[in-house]
């Protein structure tokens, strides 16, 4: 035990010559408090990050604008790629029109309730259910949560929705729950 403690003494005066061998240049350090941070990364007290991001994004689109050269956002890449190897697609516009055939006859899509349209209706309805909606059907007495009402509901075909299925190129059909299986 006693080794230990001159050892720890031994320790700590060497320390305290190295702090004081230590003399700083004054052309080379800057204190802490007078460090200057450069213009991207220099936020205003209370600002978050985001915020100080979305700031810097607006400077840079400013400067880029107001450089003469008429550029915009889009000429700012994120993309690292040679501009001759990124290829851009012009949007395609299409007007929505609705497919009109007989009464109750499915055009587009299987004749049942696919997965995701269940996952939709149900997902609405229950939200609905949560927040006071009325129920369209008697409660069972199994059903104790607005998402297995809202199945329930689903499931009798109570609820009065329509489904929308569109095409890609902009045709569309209105189809009632009632008529899918």
């Amino acid at each position: 035990m006693v080794l230990k403690e001159s050892s720890n003494k031994l320790s700590s005066t060497k320390k305290e010559t190295s702090k004081k061998k230590q003399k700083p240049s004054s052309s080379s350090t800057v204190p802490k408090s007078k460090k200057v941070s450069t213009p991207g990364t220099k936020r205003a007290a209370g600002m978050s990050k985001k915020k100080a991001a979305t700031a810097l994004a607006k400077s840079v689109e400013s400067e880029i604008t107001d450089g003469g050269k008429g550029n915009s956002m889009q000429e700012l890449s994120l993309s690292t790629r040679p501009r001759d190897e990124v290829v851009t697609y012009d949007e395609i516009d299409f007007q929505l029109q609705e497919i009109s055939g007989s009464s109750t006859e499915i055009l587009i899509g299987p004749q049942s309730l696919t997965r995701f349209e269940k996952a939709r209706i149900t997902g609405a309805r229950s939200l609905q259910l949560s927040l006071g909606a009325p129920s369209l059907i008697a409660i069972p007495g199994g059903i104790k949560d607005s998402i297995s009402l809202a199945v329930a509901e689903l499931e009798v075909r109570a609820l009065p929705i329509s489904i929308r299925r569109i095409l890609p190129n902009g045709l569309y059909q209105d189809i009632p729950i009632d008529w899918l299986r």
